[in-house]
């Protein structure tokens, strides 16, 4: 991979941070549902953030 300007690298981080962010909410969504539907679709939309954040990360690597 090019080397990336510290620029490229900080919009990066900023995304790696908001994607575990919402994680975050959309997982303690999940658990506070009651709705069967709603809680599947939480854990659903969690799982892709992840799959953003796992993505981004390696990336780096």
């Amino acid at each position: 991979m090019a080397n990336l300007t510290s620029k490229e690298l900080t919009a990066i981080d900023d995304q790696l941070s908001l994607e575990e962010n919402m994680v975050k909410k959309f997982k303690l969504y999940a658990q506070t549902c009651v709705d069967p539907q709603l809680k599947t679709k939480c854990e659903q939309i969690a799982s892709r953030h992840q799959s953003h954040y796992t993505r981004l990360l390696n990336q780096l690597n």
